[in-house]
């Protein structure tokens, strides 16, 4: 998704470009493996379910999950708040400081 953006410098020039949002960041990598382990995790979980296990180890091991979702939430928070919430900030870039609050407000519920 192409995203223009049109500034005023102080002097009153006027500069458009553009930008192909492609949110490659340092910590993509990261967070793959960590969803792909998540995925795995979850799959074992609904194995125990399926075979019976105590409810007990269910919840255990959902709450495991759980603190695992916050973690990659927080490196993707992070690596966004780094990278492109700077450079809307940099930019004024309205747009995407609003979808970060609603982002977070989700996040948050």
């Amino acid at each position: 998704m192409e995203h223009k953006h049109t500034h005023v410098l102080a002097d009153g020039t006027i500069v458009t470009h553009s930008h192909g949002h492609t949110h490659s960041h340092a910590h993509t990598k990261a967070v793959l493996n960590r969803m792909s382990r998540l995925i795995g995790h979850l799959e074992s979980i609904k194995t125990m379910v399926e075979n019976g296990r105590d409810c007990s180890e269910v919840l255990v091991q959902l709450s495991a999950v759980k603190s695992a979702i916050n973690g990659v939430s927080k490196i993707i928070l992070k690596d966004h708040l780094e990278h492109c919430i700077v450079d809307a900030v940099r930019e004024n870039d309205q747009k995407t400081l609003e979808q970060l609050n609603k982002a977070i407000d989700q996040f948050l519920k």
